[in-house]
């Protein structure tokens, strides 16, 4: 049998606490652990018959000293290391009773999510520092129709509701009428603190310096790699299980997956549903945002099926 095949799986439950302020709880592994002065999110193996928030709790008791009050999932990662395999079931965590420290001598910090390098934590933890670096919500914009200061007004009361990360959507536009709208956009964006991506080429992303592209399902099958570079967002739009498979080999940061329900811009056109969304969700590690037919509203379902959270035009915009 292939070395892979008889990997040994371990189960590991790990929470990321979120300060008020948005910083988040990291602490060092021991030299001599597997991936030893790393630093980590706090966790750990779960027992046999021992449900994952039953182990988050007990672990943050063990390794912290604080009583869990509320979490929820954040995201699933499979990942497959030389000696071994893990799945971490990460949750976010909100609230808790206890000052966090290192009970078990390992040093811990408070962090802001965009301050978290990658290479100082073990290569599982890295589509978590993205997942924590995502709102919970994703604006995709609406078509100018009623002209770009119309479009504009909107879309700085969208940043004034609290929206925190934006696709500029408009197909209607050409080349040269788009990239004026992204550049008064991003005005807007740039001062609210919001990264603003671009749904159009990559190379007009590029051009435009624009904070990242938003990729079709046909752009991503034709890249041959991450079409931006560290430091831009790169998201696409991804329909069925090989184009999830195909984001992740290439580095993109994070996907919209759907459409769940019907939408009214696709009229006639079902929805994959829940059990569909979770099923395609499980098979990557990529976080994903839920999009058709969905809203606010159904950010407890989004989260329960494996989404960081969903993606919409109408009921944001």
């Amino acid at each position: 049998m292939p070395a892979a095949a008889v990997r040994p799986l371990v189960h590991v439950a790990a929470g990321a606490l979120v300060a008020d302020d948005g910083r988040v709880l990291v602490a060092r592994r021991a030299a001599k652990a597997h991936q030893g002065g790393l630093w980590e999110f706090p966790g750990g193996k779960l027992e046999a018959g021992e449900a994952v928030i039953d182990a988050l709790a007990r672990e943050l008791n063990e390794e912290l000293g604080v009583d869990l009050e509320r979490a929820r999932p954040l995201l699933k990662v499979r990942h497959d290391y030389a000696d071994k395999s893990v799945l971490l079931d990460v949750w976010r965590v909100d609230r808790w009773r206890g000052e966090p420290h290192g009970r078990e001598g390992q040093p811990v910090a408070w962090r802001f999510p965009d301050q978290l390098n990658q290479a100082d934590f073990p290569a599982a933890d890295v589509p978590i520092l993205t997942a924590l670096r995502l709102p919970e919500c994703y604006l995709v914009t609406d078509e100018p129709s009623d002209g770009f200061t119309a479009f504009l007004d909107r879309l700085q009361a969208a940043l004034a509701r609290g929206v925190r990360l934006v696709q500029l959507r408009a197909h209607s536009l050409d080349e040269t009428a788009l990239a004026a709208l992204y550049r008064q956009a991003h005005t807007l964006t740039a001062a609210a603190g919001v990264p603003l991506l671009l749904n159009s080429s990559p190379e007009l992303a590029q051009k435009l310096g624009a904070d990242g592209v938003h990729l079709s399902g046909a752009q991503l099958r034709r890249c041959q790699q991450r079409p931006l570079p560290g430091g831009c967002w790169v998201a696409a739009s991804c329909h069925d299980a090989d184009e999830l498979a195909l984001a992740r080999r290439l580095g993109v940061d994070f996907a919209v997956l759907g459409p769940v329900a019907a939408t009214m811009s696709h009229p006639g056109q079902a929805g994959i549903g829940w059990s569909e969304f979770a099923s395609r969700c499980a098979a990557t590690s990529l976080p994903i945002y839920a999009l058709g037919g969905v809203g606010p509203g159904d950010l407890e379902t989004a989260w329960a099926h494996g989404a960081i959270g969903i993606a919409a035009i109408r009921a944001l915009w």
